[in-house]
């Protein structure tokens, strides 16, 4: 429990903190904004956030004094954390109610940073069995959920492996789907199974950039203009990544 309000430097500090995590999480402009507000109140303080794709600019005033902090933080790049997103959340109104200090927050910090993903086999078996839904949804066999089954994870394997060796992450979709798509693309070359084009089709299914383009939604319809065009673009090159590696493996096979 916090009885006097802590430093400005501090509160600033932590606040630009929280706002990089959540953006590189996969947060909504607005979402960082009203969390970042919500714990600078509880402290006394107000904020103003510059928010942009790549850092994050942060003013926090005292509303009792004259005191005053401003800071810029470069974001890491994003990713999508929902764990990290809700815990937040959630953590910024136990600030509010419980009148956290700032060293409980950090401790909260430090755990929800510490938590580790889902084991590696785990995710590329699960999203392998969400191609294969929506390859059985688009009318394909079972030959054909099996082979998005092996293209799926193949591709994801390929994506993840790319991605620890740092190459820009629009050559990592561009590797996932040239992986996914010529290994369904087999069943369209010989003319296997009983709807083909579906396991070609549905194979690449999960590099589609959802958060960003929803994101992109969110930012235009609360006003943030810049971010929205910017994680739209983002959402667009990926799936120009996506096609450009559909194509190649298109005029592999010579369809």
């Amino acid at each position: 429990m916090s009885d006097s309000i802590p430093d400005v430097k501090k509160v600033g500090a932590l606040l630009l903190e929280i706002g990089g995590l959540l953006m590189s999480s996969g947060a909504s402009s607005e979402r960082i904004r009203i969390t970042t507000n919500r714990i600078a109140e509880a402290f006394g303080y107000s904020c103003d956030l510059l928010i942009t794709h790549r850092a994050l600019m942060i003013s926090v005033n005292s509303n009792n004094s004259n005191e005053f902090f401003s800071s810029l933080k470069r974001t890491s790049p994003h990713g999508v954390n929902f764990t990290v997103v809700s815990g937040i959340s959630k953590m910024s109104w136990k600030i509010v109610e419980e009148n956290w200090s700032i060293e409980l927050i950090k401790e909260e910090m430090a755990r929800l940073k510490s938590i580790s993903a889902y084991p590696r086999w785990l995710t590329l078996v699960l999203v392998g069995l969400a191609g294969s839904a929506f390859c059985f949804l688009f009318g394909g066999a079972g030959l054909e959920m099996a082979v998005t089954f092996t293209a799926t994870v193949a591709g994801l394997y390929v994506r993840q492996e790319s991605h620890k060796l740092k190459f820009n992450p629009y050559l990592n979709v561009f590797f996932g789907s040239v992986t996914a798509s010529m290994i369904s693309g087999l069943l369209s070359k010989f003319d296997w199974g009983t709807n083909p084009e579906t396991a070609f089709a549905t194979s690449v299914l999960f590099l589609i950039p959802g958060v960003p383009l929803i994101n992109s939604f969110t930012d235009l319809m609360d006003g943030n203009i810049m971010n929205g065009v910017i994680r739209g673009f983002n959402g667009l090159m990926i799936a120009l990544a996506i096609a450009l590696g559909m194509l190649v493996s298109l005029m592999i096979y010579q369809m």
